[in-house]
């Protein structure tokens, strides 16, 4: 040390020297692993940053895709909600519609000639308070019902249509998007059975849907030509569709699902069924290929492309929270059926008190082998339960040449349109369906004109414990109260309580396919 302080200059200066060429290799040495630090971390966040630019980019690409329409259009007059079971969980009902709008690319794909747009296919979805199962009901679209007072374009109300064609609910108002809200007025309005949302896919996005995950694998009883899928051509035409199992998509899957010459019977009810099949099929591809970004990516896209929902689906994130909401549904606790039906001439009619009796257990929760969705049995027959229906009149009534009109009195939805079908089963002319003045009517009454009593007297005997009063008004007004609301399965203090419904027909459960069901197995009618 003394050396070190007292040497020469040479001494003095080696010191120092060393230390500074000491501290700068140290100083290189932290910059090079600072440097090093700092390029790595700039990677990450580059990289992280591109990530989040692209999960960006394509939450608004797909946020960007969908249309949606308002509720503007939605009646007043609706069903109540589903109640919450035990376990705070609350059936979904979901209403699929499927449009041949002619609008853009569908066109080409063999959208409508004319203007405007039709329901090509309606489904209701009812999924379980479990979430674990599911019963998807196709509406025949020729079954003749009576459509309710729908919104038109300018801003209009129709008047309640009756005895119409099922699909034309949708093209009311004959626009290119069709009129979604209608077909949600009419499908609660039968079935009493209030609709949480609705979705419409038209046919550029139902082709693209099908391409995205890699072809749905169908079957065909026959050889199907082109003559089959076109009628008008005269002539048989090449093969589309080889006998047998094989997979479809694009145009070849949007013509398999429409198809309905050249296999049984050439009706609608065999498309249904084919239909059927087709999303049975779509819907194992779906969760065989699970949660594939390369699969759901695409196939988000194309559906949100060409996909028009209420204000309740209208953005990515909720189309996302609905969908994770499905992501446990069992494929063969997805079943899709058939309302009950019977030909009408050259149209269907639904068959009371069956298909009645099918709205009951759906709106009840039960599955179709009558348990509740969490396996529980159904009620015993012998058990006190509320009346899934009005009672039947103590002495038959036949209303051959009495016209009615009918009126609910009450805040249950539904009620003039189950008293307005068992008026019609007993041969009564239903003049006009609607709500009463007021809701407030606590017994069900009949109004009749003068020289009217005797039939207004025929009329309550469809309806016990009705009464009967005359009124300065000509002709004869149903207005039901709360005492038919109670015995059909509403609540007697307003809004509507599930029916307690009874076994199915066995018809309802033999027309019955799960998603796991052979493809090959029920595709078609007569």
């Amino acid at each position: 040390a003394g050396q070190a302080g007292s040497g020469g200059h040479g001494g003095r200066g080696q010191g120092p020297a060393d230390g500074r060429g000491a501290g700068r290799a140290a100083g290189r040495g932290r910059k090079k692993k600072r440097g090093r630090k700092k390029l790595v971390a700039w990677i990450a966040v580059g990289s992280l940053g591109l990530v989040v630019a692209a999960a960006g980019a394509v939450y608004w690409q797909l946020n960007g895709n969908i249309s949606s329409f308002g509720d503007e259009g939605v009646s007043k007059d609706r069903p109540a909600g589903a109640q919450a079971d035990a376990q705070g969980r609350v059936p979904v009902n979901v209403l699929l519609i499927g449009s041949d709008s002619r609008a853009g690319a569908n066109k080409d794909l063999g959208g409508g000639e004319d203007g405007g747009a039709r329901s090509d296919t309606t489904i209701l979805l009812h999924v379980y308070a479990d979430h674990k199962h599911a019963v998807g009901v196709s509406f025949p679209r020729d079954a003749l019902v009576d459509i309710p007072p729908c919104l038109l374009p300018n801003g209009k109300w129709t008047k309640q249509q009756t005895g119409v064609m099922f699909n034309s609910a949708f093209s009311t108002g004959n626009t290119d998007a069709g009129n979604p809200a209608c077909t949600q007025n009419l499908v609660e309005k039968l079935t009493g059975i209030r609709v949480d949302h609705t979705m419409v896919v038209n046919f550029e996005g139902f082709a693209s849907m099908t391409s995205a995950v890699g072809g749905v694998t169908v079957c065909l009883p026959n050889d199907i030509h082109e003559g089959d899928l076109n009628p008008n051509l005269g002539h048989k035409g090449k093969l589309l569709y080889p006998k047998g199992i094989q997979k479809v998509e694009g145009q070849a899957a949007l013509d398999y699902v429409r198809l309905r010459h050249g296999i049984g019977d050439g009706s609608d009810v065999g498309r249904m069924r084919r239909q059927q099949a087709f999303l049975s099929s779509l819907i194992k591809e779906v969760k065989t290929k699970g949660m594939d970004p390369t699969t759901l990516l695409p196939l988000a896209n194309a559906a949100t492309k060409s996909l028009t929902v209420d204000k309740g689906l209208d953005s990515a994130n909720k189309l996302l929270s609905f969908g994770l909401s499905l992501k446990d549904l069992d494929l063969h606790d997805v079943k899709f059926l058939t309302p009950p039906w019977r030909f009408d001439k050259e149209r269907i009619a639904l068959v009371h008190p069956d298909v009645d009796q099918l709205w009951a257990a759906l709106k009840a929760d039960r599955t179709l082998d009558g348990e509740d969705a969490s396996g529980g049995a159904s009620p015993s027959p012998a058990a006190p339960t509320t009346a899934a229906a009005a009672p039947a009149p103590a002495t038959p009534a036949s209303g051959a040449g009495i016209r009615v009109g009918v009126y609910n009195g009450t805040t249950t939805a539904g009620l003039s349109t189950k008293a307005a079908t068992a008026l019609k089963a007993a041969n009564f002319t239903v003049t006009s369906t609607g709500n009463a003045s007021s809701q407030t009517h606590a017994t069900t009454v009949v109004q009749y004109g003068p020289g009217e009593k005797a039939n207004a007297q025929t009329v309550a005997a469809l309806f016990p414990g009705a009464t009967v009063e005359s009124s300065t008004k000509a002709g004869i007004s149903l207005v039901l109260g709360k005492d038919y609301a109670a015995a059909a399965g509403g609540s007697a203090g307003g809004g509507s309580a599930p029916a307690a419904p009874g076994p199915l027909p066995s018809s309802v459960a033999k027309e019955t396919r799960s998603a796991d069901d052979d493809p090959c197995s029920n595709v078609s009618f007569g």
